[in-house]
């Protein structure tokens, strides 16, 4: 057996991105995925629109060789793996000194949110390009920037549970978006407020964007056509 490979603080988290093969096994894949929920562990499907994938699997472990396992038996189960992005729960350097409840909540979000079936993910990072280097900027400067986008956000609560994990180092941006929203144009709505931002409308470097809903993984993998 391994060893566990156990963040510091927070949880390892993976988003897996899914097309359904002529080899794709029901049975076998929904056995991997009910595995994947146990133990403390925590997985989100949704059925995916559009052309990207599929399907998406986003799970949270203590342990990245559970999410290793995951992926391998998943594979094992006939879905053909077409994306993914490796990521850690944090809290943010501007967040620093928030309450409890509130650290912990970003720590060790318990996901999915109720009644937000509408789902979005997307990868970021910050600008280094010539004026617009976000990490030449004091830190002060950044904090008021990020203040003011978090202020943003703010205004879609009740709305729209934002997860924001850190990928520096652990895949090609430096952040993973994931939205969970009541309805599909709360998504939208909120990424158009929040790019008006200064640390978007200057900063900012977007990825491709998923989108889908949230669903049972009995019920996706119907939708998706693995009945």
């Amino acid at each position: 057996m391994t060893e566990p490979a156990t963040p510091a603080e927070g949880l390892a988290v993976v988003h897996l991105f899914w097309k359904v093969g002529p080899l794709a096994d029901r049975e076998d894949v929904l056995a991997a995925l009910k595995e994947a929920s146990t133990d403390g562990d925590q997985l989100v499907t949704a059925a995916m629109l559009g052309h990207k994938a599929d399907l998406c699997t986003m799970a949270l472990s203590r342990d990245q060789w559970r999410l290793r396992r995951l992926q391998t038996r998943l594979v094992a189960g006939g879905l053909e793996l077409v994306d993914s992005y490796v990521s850690l729960t944090e809290i943010s350097e501007y967040a620093q000194g928030v309450p409890e409840e509130m650290r912990n909540m970003r720590l060790y979000p318990e996901l999915p949110p109720e009644g937000k079936q509408a789902f979005c993910f997307y990868p970021m990072s910050k600008k280094r390009e010539g004026d617009a280097n976000w990490f030449t900027l004091p830190y002060e400067q950044r904090k008021e920037i990020m203040y003011a986008h978090g202020a943003s956000g703010r205004q879609f609560a009740g709305r729209v549970t934002q997860v924001i994990t850190g990928s520096t180092g652990t895949d090609d941006y430096e952040w993973g978006v994931t939205l969970f929203c009541v309805n599909p144009d709360d998504v939208k709505a909120v990424v158009y407020t929040m790019r008006f931002d200064e640390g978007s409308a200057i900063y900012a470097d977007f990825g491709p964007f998923y989108v889908g809903m949230v669903a049972e993984a009995e019920v996706a993998l119907t939708e998706v056509g693995l009945a």
